[in-house]
């Protein structure tokens, strides 16, 4: 007998809408298999199988988080194939900062009302993120939670594990006066800062749809442009150079971000003409009158990830991130101080 209840959707929950909705999305997460997954979607649990050849001293990393308010660009442009992107996004770029490779991820979604071909289009932007990470989506969860979420709206969340060897974790302990600060771009906004964004904007679907020349698109199609996604690029320089410390740059800007990685008495100073602020942070400074000192306590500003190498090796660095399909520079260096961030 099939598992259904009458009473249950009567309520506001319909068991079946959930069936529906896993088998659309197995297409999706069929494209995120590597050789380590042991189970489908489905079981109670998701299964994997960790490749440790060449790990002595397998360590496991795991980062957790969500979109935020983001998701409401997404509601209003009716648009849900990109969002999933930026959910594994914020959680495979914290745990490559410790140089850790990505495993797996599980997604969370809980909604006002199950329709399944949305909550697949929502799966399929996380399948996407999946590949880009070299992550496998091992399992989820699709919560219907009627009277809590308005019936067009959910929230999305998920974690990511990923394992390093503990001989080779990243070491800011090490780094010291005169080290260089390498900036790796951004995408946009990529998923911080949207509480700010939509109350400079006064956000509505007319308004999204507005085109700015300066932006060469709409002002929607630029928000829910997904974060970028740096595992290929990290792993690649990693491989090539040593590096000291990676700053994943999200919600607080460089400001809360980059002590993160420092040691005490150790300062990042930063040039500001060499920040290559994207169009975008600059129509929101300027429509929000936000000054600066802001601008870089809530946004990446157009820098996604901030890494640290010896100076000697800042020539190597840019060249090996290049490689790998993303845009870097020389941002700054680190400098005897205990500032935290100066950007001058």
């Amino acid at each position: 007998m099939k598992s259904f209840s009458e009473s249950y959707k009567a309520a506001g929950v319909d068991v079946t809408a959930g069936y529906k909705a896993v088998e659309l999305m197995k297409q999706h997460v069929a494209r995120t298999v590597t050789n380590g997954v042991l189970s489908g979607i489905g079981g109670f649990g998701g299964l994997f199988e960790l490749d440790l050849e060449g790990i002595k001293k397998p360590v496991l990393v795991s980062g957790t988080d969500g979109v935020g308010t983001k998701l409401k660009i997404a509601f209003l442009m009716d648009r849900h194939d990109t969002v999933g992107i930026d959910c594994v996004a914020m959680c495979v770029n914290d745990i490559i900062c410790c140089g850790a490779k990505p495993q797996f991820f599980l997604d969370y979604v809980a909604c006002g009302k199950n329709i399944p071909e949305k909550i697949a289009e929502i799966v399929s932007g996380v399948a996407e993120g999946c590949v880009q990470s070299g992550a496998a989506l091992i399992g989820g969860e699709t919560a219907e939670m009627p009277g809590f979420y308005p019936v067009d709206e959910y929230d999305l969340a998920g974690f990511a594990v990923g394992v390093v060897d503990k001989d080779k974790i990243l070491k800011p302990d090490t780094q010291k006066a005169g080290d260089v600060l390498i900036a790796i771009k951004s995408s946009g906004v990529h998923s911080n800062g949207f509480s700010l964004v939509r109350k400079v904007f006064t956000v509505n679907e007319s308004n999204l749809a507005r085109h700015y020349s300066e932006l060469g698109t709409t002002l929607g199609n630029v928000l829910l442009t997904p974060t970028k996604i740096y595992v290929k690029a990290v792993m690649n320089l990693i491989d090539k150079v040593t590096v000291k410390s990676i700053s994943h740059i999200t919600g607080g800007g460089f400001y809360e971000n980059i002590p993160r990685s420092l040691p005490d008495g150790i300062a990042a100073k930063i040039e500001r003409k060499a920040v290559q602020v994207l169009p975008v942070f600059d129509l929101i400074a300027g429509t929000g009158n936000i000054p600066e000192r802001d601008m870089f306590n809530t946004f990446n500003m157009g820098v996604g990830m901030i890494v640290c190498v010896d100076k000697n090796d800042a020539d190597k660095a840019v060249a090996a991130i290049n490689e790998a399909g993303e845009e870097a520079y020389v941002l700054g260096e680190l400098t005897d101080s205990d500032e935290g961030v100066i950007i001058c």
